[in-house]
């Protein structure tokens, strides 16, 4: 006893003899290097601006850039030939709650029959789920629709894998382009000829993206109140969704309005979604097809098409219905899988890119610089190293100071930025801060796994569709109680780690610090806790 009240009385002068020559140094040029990380994302959001402004001053709409007059569908002579061969591939993986939605929509698409070939590649492991897809297959068949079903003995490559088997077969070599739309997605029936013409107008154009557009959550049931009571934090409702797909929107909302739009404009690349787009199948072939080197196949197939000279054109005006995660565990391994690959695709595929000879060495600069290091890697870093690790540490080390350009005006202005994409959700902006900062976790986490090509670098989770299921779930008192009995399941350690160090950092701040950190410090514990303990996002009843 006496020798451990020895050694932590000892503790204060070994701190007082280790931080000014150590821990004083490596924390000033940690915040030396978070500043220059939050200089190079604003920048990158000024650049943005600047472009997206011009964009819609000087009205550069894909329509005004490029030839895209409809295909003729009143020519008695040509008749359906008028019109190329089209092949769309829904891949889906034990989509039991929305296959019958993607499956109808495609095979409503207004385009010609005999010109259109649909192929679902089922990859479900659920016999059960696997004989309603067939079924569903052989209904619209025997309306007249060209489609198949096409299964695999094992799922090697996941989606790239079941894209490339589905190209393989001979009636694929009569169609020129091909669709892909994931098993959430709804296109509206005018899809292909708003798409399409693009394609066929402009033979130098690789690939056609459209937007999402986000879909209502259907919410079981979301608590009624905010602060009021902590435990409905991000569960809140608006028009019957939560908050967390909210949050989600935003963001997602700012990736298309400004990030693809800009990069259109600009030079005529960005990264492909992996679904709503339509790519010319030579183009594909001329790029070398799909590759399951990382999670995000659709990302790498644009990239080697870019480096092969074919444009891209974004159409933020053709929508595609599709459906946000609301569970976070589902929220949370899809920003695992989309920070993850993006980072291990960039270090594969950086000297390759330096050593292209086939584009300019601006359009180098952009991917490499733009596309890949500040959205892909630098901006998850510093959300969270600098916000939540950071800023918290130097409270304790009053010698170290931030100054207030850096903490305060520089990420206000990155979030005012953000927030043109979504102006109905103006009035969320303080909890889409929250949020980010909370999942800038995962996604910092994901990246340096990608980065090192760690464990989980390859690791592919399916997101879980909830589609209209819950609507056919009660929400019963009994299943309400369930759920909150459940709590030792929903518990996420991490996240309660990390509020624990926020909280206590606070305190701290508010005893002896002069900044007035805590106000910030108390919130992001706040959001951190709500998150830790579960309840975030939709809570799906048991059956």
């Amino acid at each position: 006893m006496e020798n451990a009240a020895a050694a932590a009385a000892q503790l204060p002068e070994a701190w007082s003899q280790v931080r000014a020559p150590v821990i004083v140094p490596l924390l000033r040029l940690a915040v030396a290097v978070c500043l220059t990380m939050s200089v190079l994302l604003f920048l990158e959001r000024m650049y943005m601006a600047v472009v997206i402004s011009g964009v819609k001053l000087l009205r550069r709409r894909p329509e005004r850039r490029y030839r895209c007059d409809p295909l003729p569908d009143d020519d008695p002579e040509l008749g359906s030939s008028a019109f190329p061969v089209v092949l769309v591939q829904i891949p889906m993986f034990n989509e039991r709650e929305v296959y019958q939605l993607s499956i109808g929509a495609v095979c409503g698409l207004s385009w010609p029959s005999d010109r259109l070939v649909v192929q679902v590649l089922d990859d479900s492991t659920d016999p059960i789920i696997k004989e309603m897809v067939r079924m569903e297959c052989e209904r619209w068949a025997y309306k007249g629709v060209n489609i198949t079903y096409q299964i695999r003995e094992n799922r090697k490559g996941y989606k790239a894998g079941a894209l490339k088997e589905g190209m393989k077969h001979g009636y694929v070599r009569e169609c020129e382009y091909v669709a892909i739309f994931d098993a959430d997605f709804q296109p509206d029936p005018d899809f292909l000829r708003r798409t399409i013409p693009f394609l066929v107008r402009n033979s130098d154009i690789a690939l056609v993206q459209a937007r999402w557009r986000f879909g209502q959550s259907l919410t079981p049931h979301s608590y009624p109140s905010l602060f009021f009571c902590i435990h409905c934090f991000f569960c809140l409702r608006w028009s019957d969704e939560c908050l967390m797909t909210r949050m989600q929107e935003m963001s997602l909302d700012y990736h298309f309005t400004v990030e693809q739009e800009v990069s259109s404009s600009v030079c005529a690349f960005f990264g492909f979604n992996g679904t709503a787009g339509v790519w010319r199948i030579s183009a594909v072939n001329e790029a070398g097809g799909w590759k399951d080197r990382t999670t995000v196949e659709d990302m790498d197939l644009a990239i080697r098409a870019s480096l092969k000279g074919w444009k891209f054109v974004y159409l933020g005006d053709v929508q595609v219905k599709s459906e946000l995660p609301s569970t976070f565990k589902a929220f949370r391994f899809q920003q695992h899988r989309w920070s993850c690959g993006p980072a291990n695709l960039f270090r594969k595929m950086l000297m390759e890119i330096v050593r292209n000879k086939k584009v300019t060495i601006w359009k180098k600069i952009h991917v490499i610089y733009n596309f890949f290091l500040v959205r892909k890697i630098v901006a998850h870093i510093v959300t969270f190293t600098f916000y939540c690790l950071i800023i918290p540490t130097t409270i304790f080390v009053p010698e170290v100071r931030i100054p207030k350009w850096g903490c305060v005006y520089i990420p206000t202005i990155i979030t005012l930025l953000n927030s043109v994409g979504t102006p109905r959700s103006f009035h969320l902006l303080f909890f889409w801060i929250l949020f980010e900062n909370v999942m800038s976790l995962h996604r910092t986490k994901a990246t340096l796994i990608g980065l090192l090509e760690a464990g989980r670098a390859n690791e592919w989770v399916v997101t879980e569709k909830l589609g209209n299921a819950l609507k056919m779930k009660s929400a019963s008192k009994s299943s309400v109680k369930k759920s909150f009995m459940r709590i030792w399941d929903r518990l996420n350690v991490t996240e309660l780690g990390v509020g624990a160090f926020l909280f206590s950092c606070g305190w701290y701040d508010l005893a002896f610090g002069k900044d007035h950190f805590f106000i910030y410090l108390f919130f992001q514990a706040m959001a951190f806790f709500v998150v830790g303990i579960g309840y975030v996002g939709t809570i799906v009843p048991q059956s």
